[in-house]
């Protein structure tokens, strides 16, 4: 169901929508999820009731990335520079305090809603060339509700004549049930952590989670996160069943669950650390994505799109 109000004034008729977008609201079985379009976002998922990642209002300004699609890049670009096909680019500096350009185009853009009906949803943007980014891209983001819980299928066409660099990935805040971050058990099945510096998060090197100095990010079996601050991309990712498996579970033993196949081989997590402790690690950041930060740089797993070839991935997320 799709959302929206109008109000009339003696010269026009102006519709007034929600600050976050147009309102989509979805439902199957004991799921429910609602869909701002204003960066295809995920404002809400709950499972019998019970949220399973942080919400937000509709009218509202959506909080920071909070739920957002990223695209045409996630993560980070370190000082907004890159280069490719031999061409040098500069990118808008998005994340002011550390300098970089930060989570790709299309999370503040407005989606047109394609389709929609009681339990799916369809949202697609034009990301259109521009400085830094001289690439004509389009993004369909498909929300599905069914016995699984919410299925995200994103797909990017490159509607202009040359390849263009592309990545994506999602940007919820898991919740298992009561409490916050510091009171739930992860599992996270990744071998390897990628080292970032304490101020700017650029990435230095990819290093075993075993290692000497990095085992506080080892979720290979589930433990408590405690006051762990994670705030990290990982990879070499086991699977199971084809599929990676990442589960956050809660004392009282609700969870959630998120799981991807093949063609997203990185996973940033962040225990979503704030300077005001009410808002302080609400949810734990699970961020499947096509490549790792700064990836339009090292040209690590960057997804090159050809013309008129569609690249699609998709995610889920599942109720414990």
């Amino acid at each position: 169901m799709i959302e929206s109000s109008s109000a009339a004034s003696p010269s026009a008729t102006v519709e007034r929508r929600p600050l976050s977008g147009r309102r989509i609201d979805l439902a199957h079985g004991a799921y429910s999820a609602s869909i701002a379009s204003v960066g295809a976002s995920l404002r809400s998922l709950r499972f019998d009731g019970r949220d399973l990642i942080v919400p937000f209002e509709a009218d509202e300004v959506r909080p920071a990335f909070r739920g957002a699609m990223l695209a045409p890049w996630p993560n980070r670009v370190v000082d907004g520079r890159y280069t490719f096909g031999g061409e040098e680019h500069q990118l808008a500096l998005t994340e002011p305090a550390r300098g970089h350009a930060l989570h790709g185009l299309a999370a503040w853009l407005d989606w047109e809603v394609v389709a929609a009906d009681e339990s799916s949803a369809a949202l697609r943007v034009v990301i259109e060339a521009q400085a830094g980014y001289p690439y004509r891209v389009e993004v369909t983001a498909t929300f599905t509700l069914d016995d699984t819980g919410l299925r995200t299928d994103v797909e990017a066409v490159n509607l202009g004549d040359t390849d263009a660099p592309y990545g994506t990935g999602p940007h919820p805040y898991l919740v298992a049930g009561a409490g916050r971050v510091d009171d739930w058990t992860l599992t996270l099945p990744a071998a390897e952590v990628l080292t970032v510096t304490p101020d700017r998060l650029i990435p230095v090197s990819l290093e075993a989670v075993d290692s000497e100095g990095q085992t506080h990010f080892d979720f290979r079996s589930a433990r408590p996160i405690g006051d762990t601050f994670i705030d990290h991309a990982f990879s070499a990712l086991s699977q199971e069943e084809g599929r990676t498996v990442v589960r956050l579970t809660s004392p009282s033993g609700t969870g959630v669950a998120m799981h991807w196949a093949d063609g997203l081989p990185w996973v940033q997590v962040h225990t979503a650390d704030q300077d005001d402790p009410e808002r302080s690690r609400l949810g734990l950041a699970v961020e499947p994505m096509t490549c790792p930060p700064d990836a339009f740089s090292s040209g690590t797993d960057l997804v090159v799109l050809e013309p008129g070839t569609p690249h699609l991935v998709s995610w889920t997320i599942s109720a414990l």
